[in-house]
């Protein structure tokens, strides 16, 4: 049979990172090129006792069907929380509990944008929410990012020359790709902007809490006083990713709609993640568990900068100062083809690294970087792979 399938999706095409993934299966590829928490990092004996509990002690609770909005109690918790530790929710706020921080960006696009509405994002940006935005309808127009963070002239003239723009998206913390960090100054100016024409900000923040170095910037929601900013939070990279536990704080007028666009979507969040979250937070040290997590990431994060240093960097590859999150954005010299440079380190060097432009707006457009991951490898691992980038490096720079 012959499909036709919708315009909308009719173009996207498979993440080049799951596409590089697929070489993993062979044992001989070191992989630098997920995204995945550590895992020495996840409380498996905390949530096993947990899990057990509530399964003995509420099983129908766990079990059955209910509200959309989420867990009472965890809603409770995070709204408390977020509001002590990080100034974030006002009078005009609601708290929704999703399907892992990909609901929340899928969800905002559904019910804000029309098929050829505009989304003003950073550019590179994280594939997921690019896809999301591309199979709704959105045309995106990218802003290039500076060393710390958005380039807001630029952002003003891509709000000038598309008035009418939904939305700009926005990952200030530890960028993914680029791992990047925005300003305060930035942070400030990027909502002036949008108080002057008048546009929502999605600000996205799943590396947040994984701050290693440096100090806390605070969050453009922070400064919200008119309700055009949602917030985006995540227990993906501080808790597990497969419990697929999102949370998103935003003016409660624009929640209402997103929750009815869950109800159909999913019903709501599985009951058993919430309340594993929640008991979380309710009986462990979470900022100690937050401290283990900088600790841990701190230590790789240090590695694998010291061997871009001792095995790119003298071949000419230059890379972008992290200060947290999982991710180095390596810049190649000008005249090398990076596709090129990516496809042998995984095939002749087995070592898979994920291309620039797989970030971008148009895949098509020049790009020069490629992104490492130092939190998924081991440091063993690690030290082979960047060894052996630096063998193609020298076989291509020399």
């Amino acid at each position: 049979m012959e499909f036709k399938f919708a315009d909308t999706v009719k173009n996207l095409n498979p993440s080049a990172i799951r596409e590089i993934l697929k070489y993993a299966a062979d044992p001989e590829v070191i992989s630098l090129a997920a995204g995945n928490p550590a895992p020495e990092a996840f409380p498996v004996d905390d949530v096993a006792r947990i899990s057990a509990r509530i399964l003995k002690e509420r099983p129908v609770d766990v079990l059955q069907y209910s509200t959309t909005e989420g867990y009472g109690p965890l809603r409770s918790r995070l709204t408390s929380y977020m509001k002590q530790k990080h100034n974030i929710g006002r009078d005009f706020d609601n708290i929704l509990i999703t399907s892992g921080a990909q609901q929340i960006v899928e969800l905002v696009a559904k019910v804000l944008c029309n098929r050829g509405d505009v989304v003003i994002c950073e550019a590179p940006s994280f594939i997921g929410s690019l896809n999301s935005f591309r199979s709704l309808g959105g045309r995106l127009v990218g802003v290039p990012i500076e060393s710390d963070g958005m380039d807001t002239a630029a952002l003003e003239r891509a709000l000038k020359a598309n008035p009418d723009a939904k939305f700009i998206y926005t990952i200030p913390n530890f960028q993914n790709p680029s791992g990047i960090t925005m300003s305060m100054e930035k942070r400030r100016r990027l909502y002036a902007l949008a108080r002057e024409y008048d546009v929502v900000i999605v600000e996205d923040n799943p590396y947040g809490d994984l701050r290693f170095e440096g100090e806390d910037i605070p969050a453009i929601k922070s400064l919200d006083e008119d309700g055009r900013v949602v917030y985006a939070g995540s227990f993906s990279k501080v808790l597990a990713p497969a419990i697929r536990v999102g949370y998103t704080i935003a003016p409660a007028e624009l929640l209402q709609k997103m929750i009815v666009c869950k109800q159909g979507e999913d019903v709501h969040t599985a009951m058993w993640s919430q309340m594993i979250c929640e008991q979380y937070m309710a009986t462990v040290d979470f900022e100690a568990h937050l401290e283990d997590l900088r600790s841990i990431y701190r230590k790789k994060a240090r590695l694998m900068i010291s061997l871009v240093e001792e095995y790119l960097v003298p071949a000419g590859i230059t890379y972008a100062d992290i200060q947290g999150g999982l991710f180095v954005w390596c810049r190649l010299p000008d005249g090398v083809d990076m596709p090129a440079f990516c496809k042998r380190a995984v095939v002749d060097y087995k070592v898979a690294i994920v291309p620039g432009n797989a970030f971008l707006v148009n895949e098509t457009d020049p790009c020069q970087n490629f992104r490492l991951n130092f939190s998924t490898p081991t440091d063993e691992a690690m030290k082979t792979g960047v060894a052996r980038l630096g063998a193609l490096a020298r076989d291509i720079l020399g």
